[in-house]
């Protein structure tokens, strides 16, 4: 089989006709019916019924699929590495994150990265952390940013920083008076909680549990952030990483230190050998001047 073969078989596959493929390809239709008689006859198997001139994929045509999108997964990511290579020649940076990180800190650092390197091309997504670990374990992206719950085993990592949590108070809550909120005060009172298993979560629970307080979770969220926007709507009160926090004072959510204290840890993951790239040691730094700015913020989080 050659790749054109597979390439027409894609598209009669994701197209749905032989018609469209020939238009997605810019071929001939009979062009596209020769491809794929070509491909069933070096698989030996049938792809398509051929049913009052339709193409109707077998069963082994669609367990075929799932290998060829694999395929060209990889050939597309290659092609997008060679488009940087063209169009920026330096190089680039691939960065996963957690939501809490990703949507405030990742962005400084990126931004103190590129006012020294204007021509690397610089990629970010948000994900869970464990679609992080997996994007940084695969060797897809350079530089990871997860919880402290993360698989460390197989990947290289580092400590990346510790973040005291403070509590979302809907405006005009009775709380929001406190200068400081304590197991006691959240007796009774709806909590917005985040998902079972995050760590910081956990440690919130063994306090309340030590404290003899009884929670009354009513909303669990993965997101700080999305925390935010349910205290920030009344639903309940949260804990969550300040590092999350950025736009909600000025908006009428109102943020108080928790005591006793419980911290959210976050992780650095590297693809192997990735840190001795030049380029990801300085995001790196970046990414520890954004941290160290955000920690001076957060000595005195908006009232």
């Amino acid at each position: 089989m050659n790749f054109r073969q597979l390439e027409t078989f894609r598209a009669v596959m994701h197209s749905g006709s032989a018609s469209r493929a020939a238009e997605l390809l810019q071929i001939t239709q009979p062009s596209v019916s020769r491809s794929i008689a070509e491909l069933e006859e070096t698989v030996g198997f049938a792809l398509f019924n051929r049913v009052r001139s339709r193409l109707v994929p077998t069963p082994e045509a669609k367990l075929l699929l799932r290998e060829v999108d694999r395929s060209f997964v990889g050939l597309e990511r290659l092609r997008a590495e060679v488009a940087r290579i063209r169009d920026f020649g330096s190089g680039s940076i691939r960065i996963a994150s957690l939501a809490a990180l990703g949507n405030t800190i990742v962005p400084r650092a990126i931004r103190v990265f590129q006012a020294k390197h204007p021509d690397i091309a610089l990629t970010l997504q948000v994900h869970p952390t464990t679609r992080v670990r997996e994007l940084v374990g695969s060797g897809e992206f350079d530089i990871g940013l997860a919880a402290d719950e993360v698989d460390l085993s197989g990947v290289e990592h580092r400590t990346f920083g510790s973040f005291r949590a403070v509590c979302a108070i809907p405006s005009g809550h009775p709380l929001s008076a406190r200068p400081t909120i304590t197991p006691e005060d959240l007796e009774g009172v709806p909590l917005v909680a985040l998902a079972p298993e995050d760590r910081a979560r956990q440690r919130f629970d063994a306090v309340l549990e030590a404290a003899g307080v009884r929670s009354k979770i009513v909303v669990e969220t993965p997101s700080s952030s999305t925390v935010c926007a349910l205290a920030l709507e009344g639903v309940g009160v949260g804990l969550v990483n300040p590092a999350a926090t950025d736009g909600f004072p000025e908006r009428g959510l109102v943020f108080r230190p928790f005591e006793p204290a419980v911290y959210f840890k976050s992780i650095l993951l590297f693809r192997p050998d990735a840190q001795q790239a030049r380029l990801v040691r300085e995001f790196v730094a970046a990414l520890l001047q954004a941290r160290d700015t955000r920690h001076s913020l957060a000595e005195s989080p908006a009232q």
